[in-house]
């Protein structure tokens, strides 16, 4: 029998059955794709160089990846780079890197720019996220900024990162997106940013090894499919390769997977209970250019009119060496999975780029564009509304062997391999204690 079942092969799976495996037990981690790593997975460019496929990188206040990676013996392969960040507005590309950056922004009058640059103090006085939780983040913020600086830096960018679900977040995940970010950043307001050597795939790799080493196993393209329950336990897992019994199990997909899978097992309050919580969609075009588009990393889109929340040149981070000299660019865009760009395939996806792309660098040509590639990820953004602590479920579920550690429960912060770390550490002690 194995122990422990883990659903998806993420950084929390991968985790998790780290710790597990170490511990002694039997771990199996059942995993749909054909590799590991989750929203890190990766793909195959220019003839065998990894990338992710979707942009990624961590901070360098986030802890618990570095202690992961220290653990695995490899910090050797942690590099910290500076990182440069621009905001696309009005037709316009401005720098805002740096506290003179803010001040140099002329699209805000003077006096706005003051309060753009105080707004990361004044949301690193916020001690207590709960007394936040219950307001929107569009009256909090204007509370603080003024109407101004929210209708120009704020509200496009908010939009475009939460959809028709803009109206209803909560202040909670800007307040955490706003102090971490203003904590990662060093004494003269400048940000660097870290990376794992080889990139994410190369970790997720290093963390497969890992649980091999110990006993696990990792079964790919293997997805669990329906669960066998009786008195209010799992006993068995159901997955393309037949009948797993199992003594507990560890789930870590998006809550409406799950909510599937429990669905003939527990009562119908708590299947709601997990589709409540809502999820958007994210479409990410990839590009491999034969040249730079620009010498900023990471562009936020601020144009209403503009498809995609972000530009991010890859290569000014990690360098196009790494790609075989190819340069890499992702352009990503938040939506509703029923929104008709989700469906469109890579040369869809180009083609309805090309104008964007073309207005913001005007000197851009189609020529520059070696291969693209799109990916989607269904359940890519949780939405943390007002007082979410009070209705996103917990760890328990009513079968007592079955538990539960997504993405959308690592509030008051936002989705990340770095809490996706701290989570898996954590329930991996849960389910030790249970035996």
């Amino acid at each position: 029998m194995t122990d422990i079942a883990i659903i998806g092969a993420g950084f929390t799976g991968l985790t998790a059955a780290i710790e597990l495996a170490r511990a002694g037990k039997k771990v199996v981690v059942f995993e749909q794709d054909g590799d590991v790593g989750g929203l890190a997975g990766s793909f195959k460019i220019n003839g065998g160089y990894d990338l992710e496929k979707f942009y990624h990188h961590w901070f360098t206040n986030d802890e618990h990846i570095k202690t992961l990676v220290e653990e695995l013996g490899e910090t050797d392969k942690i590099v910290t780079r500076p990182s440069e960040t621009g905001m696309y507005y009005n037709n316009s590309m401005y720098r805002l890197s740096s506290p003179l950056d803010v001040l140099r922004f002329d699209a805000l009058p003077f006096i706005d720019r003051i309060r753009m640059g105080l707004l990361v103090f004044q949301v690193q006085m916020v001690r207590d996220w709960k007394s936040i939780e219950h307001l929107g983040v569009k009256e909090w913020l204007i509370s603080l900024c003024g109407e101004r600086v929210y209708k120009v830096v704020w509200e496009p960018l908010i939009r475009a990162k939460f959809s028709i679900y803009a109206d209803d977040l909560n202040a909670v995940w800007f307040w955490k997106k706003l102090a971490l970010r203003g904590s990662s950043r060093s004494g003269d307001g400048s940000e660097a940013l870290a990376y794992y050597e080889g990139g994410f795939a190369a970790l997720a790799e290093r963390m497969r090894e890992e649980i091999i080493r110990h006993g696990g196993e990792i079964r790919l393209n293997d997805p669990v499919t329906a669960l066998r329950t009786s008195e209010g336990l799992v006993t068995h897992v159901v997955s393309s390769s037949g009948e797993t019994e199992v003594g507990s199990v560890l789930a870590t997909p998006a809550f409406p997977i799950i909510a599937d899978l429990l669905e003939q097992h527990v009562e119908e309050s708590y299947i709601a209970s997990l589709r409540r919580v809502n999820y958007l969609a994210n479409k990410c075009l990839v590009l491999e250019l034969d040249r730079s588009l620009s010498d900023t990393y990471w562009i936020n889109v601020n144009d209403p009119g503009f498809p995609f929340v972000g530009v991010i040149e890859h290569t000014n981070f990690e360098p196009v060496e790494s790609y075989g000299g190819r340069h890499i660019v992702f352009m990503s865009r938040y939506l509703p999975h029923t929104d008709p760009v989700y469906a469109m395939n890579s040369d869809e996806l180009l083609e309805y780029a090309l104008p964007y792309i073309e207005r913001m660098f005007p000197d851009f040509d189609r020529s520059w564009v070696l291969e693209a590639h799109a990916w989607s990820a269904r359940y890519s953004q949780p939405v943390t509304e007002r007082n979410y602590s009070e209705y996103v479920p917990g760890r328990e579920t009513p079968l007592s062997n079955f538990i539960i550690s997504t993405m959308a429960q690592i509030y008051p912060e936002d989705r990340g391999t770095n809490y996706a770390i701290r989570e898996a550490k954590e329930v991996a002690k849960v389910l030790l204690n249970k035996g």
